[in-house]
């Protein structure tokens, strides 16, 4: 496990990391003082009228001889010492804090990234919810559930490591009573939880998962489950993945408590110990429990906090394998992404394109070949699952070949051009991306809302045919639509969209079945739209898949698949 860890940690926060481990050890040392520091309050206690070497020597240092004057100092250098350790502990600590949350910060963002990166097949092929668990949680659980209980342990643990030291020189019998009540204690929470945590925590996850997938499924279907009155069923669902994480985390909260009754009996039996021990030996062994008793107070919570620390490790352990998968330790340098267009001077053509999914058994296309001249008005026609959006997500770059090679003016369509490609193009889908802001924000997607052009947007609307709409609302573009747009109607929706490729300044625009969902009336009235654009603009390409023929019989060439 260790091993993994220090993989998912990338090498900058590793160097970082052993400065934290320093201030793991001077904090182990400061409590170690902190500990110490009770044993000549303890000397004054059960010798009163002297005789420990710990008294004598601090009399000699500090030459006192009155015993009011030696109680008064003695507490006031406890007291002073006490005050400052806990304030340097207190900055130490802030300093671990720091680490922790500021790696947080990183790995959620390489979570980010690395799915995003990972493409639209990707993104296909697995839950959306999912997705956004993982990178919601599984990056804070690692930092504050495993990173930050093994700090804990580790500063626990060397503190236990010097306390037995000094015991085993100064009180041995002590340090041996130390040693036969604690380590049998951490054996039997070992044994007895080793493997249980860590298979309640990979349970729960994959149970919030679920729910968490149940409770979007529900609120984005949310007409169709009312009409088709499954309500019932997908509460019953939900309802039964809470219970799953109640009684997982019951189960949780019991073995949680071990630590503490397991340290408070073995705290007992010591003294009980202790006090059989005493029977033939009263004055040595009261001072021996007493030190004893005092290195129990301080021990028994960091005997607990140990085995509390190590069972929050082993119920985060499943986030492990999710930041492994991810490659968050590994370095990445984010280029800034380009804002240049990659203009379309001549054609586009595809040259024996064919594209496979993983998990297909052939190809959904194969071996496509056509180019399309600069200013063309083309439909894409053909049976459902023939791969027309299929071909749009490789004309949009958003799939690679498999085979064959895309040309964008005589030159391929790489990784190296995609970005610039994306820039000059405009897509308009049937189920356009619609963000919970204002209609401005929707129009100039992707621009901070400060950097917004209005010019551009109102420019943008004018063209799309949107203004008598906009002129409407109370609000006009800074109107919010509600979440995926739920405020507009199909058309107006379609509108947004291409108002958005207009924003950007696109001379391509891409629809997918973009009218497919709308009535006749709004159909038509998007038709009108398109050919007034081609008419103010004739080097505008536009490329667009459709089943109606209406759609289609304002294009220059329809390409139908098979």
């Amino acid at each position: 496990m260790l091993k993994s860890i220090l993989d998912i940690i990338p090498k900058s926060y590793r160097r970082r990391g052993l400065w934290v481990a320093a201030t793991v050890f001077l904090r182990a040392i400061l409590n170690f003082v902190g500990v110490a520091m009770f044993v000549p309050i303890l000397m004054l206690t059960l010798k009163p009228e002297g005789g420990s070497r710990v008294l004598d020597r601090f009399s000699e240092l500090f030459a006192v001889d009155d015993h009011s004057e030696m109680v008064l100092a003695v507490c006031g250098i406890v007291l002073v010492v006490i005050v400052v350790k806990s304030l340097i502990v207190m900055l130490l600590h802030s300093y671990e804090q720091n680490f922790i949350f500021s790696f947080y910060k990183q790995v959620s963002q390489k979570l980010f990234l690395s799915y995003y990166e990972r493409g639209l097949g990707y993104i296909k092929q697995h839950n959306s919810s999912h997705i956004a668990r993982n990178i919601n949680v599984a990056g804070l659980m690692f930092a504050t559930g495993v990173l930050r209980p093994i700090a804990a342990i580790l500063g626990e643990a060397l503190l236990l490591v010097m306390v037995f030291i000094a015991l085993a020189i100064y009180a041995p019998i002590a340090a041996l009573l130390t040693l036969v009540v604690f380590l049998p204690v951490m054996s039997i929470f070992w044994l007895a939880v080793r493997r249980r945590l860590h298979d309640i925590g990979v349970r729960e996850n994959d149970v919030q998962r679920h729910k968490s997938r149940v409770v979007s499924e529900t609120f984005r279907g949310y007409a169709d489950i009312e009409i088709g009155g499954a309500k019932e069923l997908m509460f019953s669902v939900f309802n039964d993945d809470v219970d799953k994480v109640s009684d997982l985390r019951k189960r949780h909260a019991t073995l949680s408590q071990l630590p503490q009754i397991l340290v408070e009996i073995g705290v007992v039996v010591g003294m009980i110990l202790v006090v059989l021990l005493s029977l033939d030996n009263g004055e040595d062994m009261a001072l021996m429990f007493g030190i004893f008793a005092v290195v129990a107070i301080r021990l028994i919570p960091s005997v607990r906090n140990i085995l509390s620390q190590w069972s929050l490790i082993k119920y985060n352990r499943y986030t492990i394998d999710i930041l492994l998968d991810a490659n968050v330790g590994e370095e990445r340098v984010v280029a800034e992404e380009s804002c240049e267009g990659m203009r379309l001077q001549n054609s586009i053509e595809f040259d024996g394109v064919s594209f496979k999914f993983e998990d297909a058994d052939r190809p959904t296309i194969d071996t496509l070949s056509f180019t399309i001249a600069r200013g063309e008005h083309i439909g894409i026609c053909g049976a459902s699952g023939v791969g027309k959006t299929t071909l749009f997500n490789l004309l949009l770059g958003l799939y690679r070949p498999t085979s064959g090679v895309i040309r964008i003016d005589g030159e391929e369509l790489t990784a190296r051009h995609i970005r610039k490609w994306q820039n000059s193009i405009g897509y308009v889908s049937q189920s356009l991306f619609i963000a919970d802001s204002t209609i401005a924000e929707n129009i100039a997607l992707g621009v901070a809302k400060d950097k917004i052009d209005y010019d551009l947007v109102n420019e943008a609307v004018r063209l799309a045919n949107l203004h008598s709409f906009i002129e409407s609302l109370p609000n006009g573009l800074d109107t919010r639509i509600g979440e995926a747009g739920s405020r507009l109607s199909g058309g107006q929706r379609q509108r947004i969209g291409i108002a958005r490729a207009l924003y950007k300044g696109c001379d391509i625009l891409l629809f997918d079945e973009a009218t497919s969902s709308l009535d006749s009336v709004a159909e038509e009235s998007i038709n009108e739209s398109l050919l007034a654009l081609k008419r103010s603009n004739e080097n505008l390409t536009i490329v667009l898949i459709a089943h109606r023929q209406s759609t289609l019989d304002n294009c220059n060439r329809i390409i139908t698949l098979e």
